[in-house]
């Protein structure tokens, strides 16, 4: 049972998504209990028994990937 908080899908593995955790720890989720569509960069929320696309927080965390990229090119 995931701890509670956001979970980043990192990569996929097979089978399994590999996701950081709200301590930045990896863990393996199985990729069928995931939502249909997650891709590597979504954030991930557990509400207990589904797992939710967090879509205002990985908007959020892709912008400021972006930016600090942008940032590095200047």
């Amino acid at each position: 049972m995931p701890e509670n908080g956001l979970y980043a899908i990192d990569r996929f593995e097979g089978e399994y998504a590999v996701c950081e955790g709200p301590d930045g720890r990896m863990r393996n989720f199985a990729r069928v209990e995931l939502p249909r569509g997650a891709k590597e960069g979504d954030v991930l929320r557990y509400d207990g028994t589904d797992w939710i696309i967090d879509r205002p927080e990985t908007a959020r965390r892709r912008a400021k990937a972006r930016a600090l990229f942008e940032s590095l090119l200047e």
